[in-house]
């Protein structure tokens, strides 16, 4: 395997899939050079329930990623989903010392605008700046060097269960795996299918996943406001059992292959295949019917979603609409119902600004894993993933490493 520098690595932990991409720093941007896709049956919701069945799982993405890449992943970026991510609006004022702002200054106004009062078992994941203001000139983007005596922010606190964060790092670092950080879906999914100018103008985004909804809504640049919704894509599937009453494996079967999400696209005449339980003969049904179990799940989650945005307090700021992704947003006529609900222009969000195998991943189901190597690219450091043949050698040093340490 040929050796690769300035590689960077996405790992979406997702309900239904566990996803890995890798990224090569170029100077256009990133090219994707390895894709790794297996069934997550790990992972409930967004949050992991069986830790050797999701490290399993990590294995098999990464060794799949592996091959493709022609390297020896060491080091990823992971998001992470779940109802257990809450997220509130925060405000931190300072002193400028020297009449000049500096990096000190911004970490300081930073840290006093994440200090809340917030139960013990939860942590901090993201302290996201909306604005700055010195001197009460608002709007500032970045204020380094900016002249002034009084220094402001106005954040996005976004925070999660330490237990699941826990876990999370538990499983990746069993697959042999260093974790350099932890992104919220939504947030990571924003880095790849919105664009500046839909951020600048108000648009909220719906990433629709296998056990959640996740989202978030953006205006002038900044997140304003996020939020998880525990309905997702399984529960479409579960009602397709339920309804025609056959397994759950054969659900999702007929949910990718004949679904719809509005009966008028669908040919009342038309019939499908559903296996039954137990051995039995498959029956034939009208295909409109399955279309309106789907219907009436998906219009339910996206008015869940829609009263997400009225609390929100920023609907009638939403110039640039609504932007659907996640396996979800695959639905045929997905838009045209959630257009319907929202009232607003909805478009289907996927990931568009990379290339090499870019074309392999313009999809939405991949839209958090090439997330998180942009969030990666711009806000954290990068390790160089070590190819096959020097892997054994790091390996070998950091054992005697060890073993001098001891003596």
């Amino acid at each position: 395997m040929a050796r690769r520098d300035d590689l960077i690595v996405g790992l979406d932990l997702g309900t239904t899939k566990v996803c890995v991409v890798v990224g090569e720093m170029t100077p256009e941007g990133i090219d994707i050079v390895g894709v790794g896709t297996t069934p997550s049956v790990g992972m409930r919701g967004g949050v992991v329930v069986n830790i050797d069945q999701t490290v399993n799982a990590i294995r098999k993405a990464v060794s799949e990623a592996e091959r493709m890449a022609g390297c020896q992943i060491s080091s990823v970026y992971t998001s992470v989903g779940g109802t257990h991510i809450t997220s509130l609006n925060s405000h931190g004022v300072i002193a400028i010392k020297s009449r000049e702002v500096t990096r000190t200054d911004v970490e300081r106004v930073l840290e006093a605008a994440k200090a809340i009062a917030m139960p013990f078992d939860r942590r901090v994941l993201h302290v996201l700046p909306q604005q700055y203001i010195v001197d009460d000139q608002e709007g500032i983007q970045d204020p380094l060097g900016m002249s002034g005596v009084r220094l402001e922010a106005k954040v996005h606190i976004v925070t999660g269960v330490f237990s699941a964060l826990q876990n999370i790092v538990k499983c990746c670092e069993r697959a042999g795996l260093h974790v350099l950080d932890i992104v919220m879906e939504s947030l990571a999914s924003s880095e790849s299918v919105l664009d500046p100018d839909e951020k600048h103008l108000g648009v909220a985004l719906v990433d629709m996943g296998g056990g959640t909804t996740s989202v978030a809504v953006f205006r002038e640049q900044a997140i304003r406001y996020s939020s998880v919704i525990g309905l997702g894509g399984n529960h479409v599937t579960s009602d397709i059992s339920v309804g025609l009453r056959t397994a759950i494996d054969e659900a999702e079967k007929i949910k990718r292959q004949y679904g719809c999400a509005t009966i008028e696209r669908v040919d009342p005449q038309e019939v499908i295949a559903v296996g039954s339980v137990g051995g039995q003969k498959p029956r034939e049904l009208a295909r409109s019917i399955l279309a309106e179990i789907i219907e009436a799940r998906v219009e339910e989650i996206l008015k869940v979603t829609e009263l997400e945005l009225i609390r929100s307090g920023y609907t009638e700021f939403l110039h640039a609409g609504v932007v659907l992704t996640g396996g979800v947003s695959l639905l045929p006529g997905i838009r045209d119902l959630a257009e319907r609900v929202f009232d607003l222009p909805v478009r289907i969000g996927v990931p568009y600004r990379f290339g090499g195998l870019g074309d392999v991943v313009k999809n939405p189901i991949y839209a958090t894993a090439t997330g998180l190597l942009l969030y990666g690219w711009q806000h954290g450091p990068r390790l160089r993933q070590r190819s096959s043949e020097e892997s054994w050698w790091h390996r070998g040093w950091a054992f005697l490493k060890n073993l001098f340490k001891e003596f």
